[in-house]
């Protein structure tokens, strides 16, 4: 199935689940991938790129079942330029009800060095693989890595070969964030222009954002002709990260009096998926990101509070129903029942069922008598800090931290390991320095702690503190995060959930180990 556009449609191709996990520390366990996927495709997602089924046996199993449970989504794996990853690739897609194989070759120079082949070598490796990958698909994506540092004719003749060859999207890449918006246009309109045989296909654009225009520059692709935008949900990615969905959707939709296109996206959705993204990489949304960031639709200025209290209209641009947010913050309370809990986070985008309802109630009241107020933020905490709390290796029981202004910190904590409980005291330079050392002497480890950070989720000396960590062990990365309104307790929560999922890779053998160079992906 080949997707075809009109001239005022953008198709949205998400790379969430395979340019985006490529994150330092961003990689999810099989069932995070799934709940990832599922999201997408009820938001109307056109494109799914699951993973890179040659990476590992667990990217080919996510991409396998993604591929079986899409409902409408085309569901896309990526190849490098040869028979064996295509032939891979292909094997997990193939049972979608609109699969696509992505494969790619780097064409600048800096990376044809790298093969180590000449414009002819390159050139024919192309249209072979190509071709192969055509006699096993009918919807085949083509990308020249490095495309906007390739010379344009050799660009222009790869893009021929490929078209010829039986690609059907022609996807140019800003692998490594170099291009300005005019050059992005242009060269869209370049290609467009000179090469034979590429009004029959959609081009497509990928940038990252390492100067910090992945979304300028997506946007002025499409003015110059490209109808389909790459982009993962929050903008996560390796190094600065991809084009923000969230940014290049709401953009499309709030200015199309000067961009007359539209995509099919359900931008109610937007804010549920972000902050499960967030939840599942351990990347927390900066508070002043663009859509949905928590300070996107906040106002403290006095002449803003004036304006906004007389016409919302002259501080925003959007309404923030238009992305899934309450338009009311209602505080819940010691008090609050059922029914307003639910009615709340229904808002928030999280439908439960009663038995999950019914332990959400249980923390819900353990918060509420302590803290005064439970904000939005507050709930979107406690939904993320329980959602990995099942069926743990490790559980935290009890911990006791002693704090003086001389000497070492102290922490007795018992933990549940495999079912069994265990205590210890341990001493360190500080409370969560003691803490972390008790789980050590608990649960004996080599990962190494890459990452620790803590930010208040909302105002207040009784505020919640949501603790993200980063851990790297054998090679594996896992993140961590919880929020407790004690910042010791949490960080305690963290450090275990992180440790819980380097347990469960552990476990599976071979699953999260790259059997290829990440850095070889555009």
């Amino acid at each position: 199935m080949k997707i075809t556009t009109d001239k005022d449609r953008v198709v949205i191709f998400d790379t969430t689940l395979r340019d985006g996990e490529q994150s330092p520390g961003a990689t999810m366990t099989h069932e995070e991938k799934l709940e990832i996927a599922e999201l997408l495709d009820d938001m109307g997602v056109d494109i799914i790129e699951a993973g890179f089924p040659i990476a590992s046996e667990g990217d080919f199993k996510a991409v396998s079942e993604i591929a079986e449970r899409s409902k409408t989504a085309v569901i896309c794996g990526l190849a490098r330029a040869n028979f064996g990853d295509i032939d891979r690739c292909w094997d997990a897609v193939k049972n979608s009800e609109n699969p696509r194989i992505h494969t790619f070759i780097g064409t600048s120079p800096l990376h044809r060095a790298i093969p180590n082949l000449d414009k002819d070598q390159m050139a024919q490796k192309i249209h072979d693989t190509v071709t192969h990958a055509r006699n096993l698909c009918g919807n085949i994506q083509w990308s020249p890595m490095d495309a906007t540092r390739t010379e344009h004719d050799y660009l222009c003749r790869v893009v021929e070969i490929a078209i010829k060859a039986g690609a059907t999207t022609i996807n140019i890449p800003d692998t490594v964030g170099y291009t300005a918006p005019l050059e992005s246009a242009d060269l869209i309109k370049m290609l467009i222009d000179k090469v034979p045989g590429a009004d029959e296909v959609v081009f497509a654009t990928h940038c990252h954002n390492d100067l910090g225009m992945a979304t300028a520059n997506s946007l002025a692709a499409v003015e110059g002709g490209a109808r389909q935008i790459e982009c993962t949900i929050n903008g996560l990615g390796e190094r600065a990260g991809n084009t923000a969905l969230e940014e290049v959707v709401m953009a499309l939709k709030v200015r199309g009096d000067i961009m007359p296109f539209y995509t099919n996206i359900n931008t109610s959705k937007i804010m549920n998926i972000s902050r499960r993204v967030a939840s599942v990489s351990g990347f927390p949304v900066q508070f002043n990101k663009a859509i949905v960031g928590k300070n996107a639709f906040a106002h403290e200025s006095g002449i803003h509070q004036d304006g906004m209290l007389k016409n919302s209209e002259t501080f925003e641009i959007m309404r923030p129903e238009d992305v899934g947010l309450s338009a009311t913050n209602l505080v819940l309370g010691k008090h609050s029942g059922r029914a307003a809990l639910r009615s709340k986070l229904q808002d928030l985008g999280y439908n439960l069922a009663d038995n999950q309802l019914k332990d959400v109630f249980v923390r819900f009241k353990e918060l509420a008598d302590r803290k005064k107020e439970v904000y939005d933020e507050d709930l979107i905490a406690l939904m993320q800090a329980g959602e990995d709390a099942a069926n743990d290796h490790i559980v935290l029981n009890e911990l006791r931290v002693i704090c003086g202004t001389t000497g070492p910190q102290e922490a007795a904590m018992k933990l549940t390991i495999g079912g069994e409980e265990s205590s210890t005291t341990a001493t360190g330079d500080g409370p969560v320095d003691a803490t972390f050392n008790a789980v050590k002497s608990l649960y004996e480890h080599n990962a190494h702690l890459q990452l620790y950070q803590v930010h208040a989720v909302t105002e207040g000396t009784d505020a919640q503190a949501t603790v993200s960590v980063r851990m790297e062990e054998d090679g594996n990365i896992a993140t961590g995060q919880s929020a407790d309104t004690d910042t010791v307790v949490a960080s305690a929560k963290a450090y275990i959930n992180a440790l819980n999922r380097l347990f469960i890779r552990r476990g599976r053998t071979g699953q999260n180990k790259r059997e290829v160079n990440w850095k070889d992906v555009s």
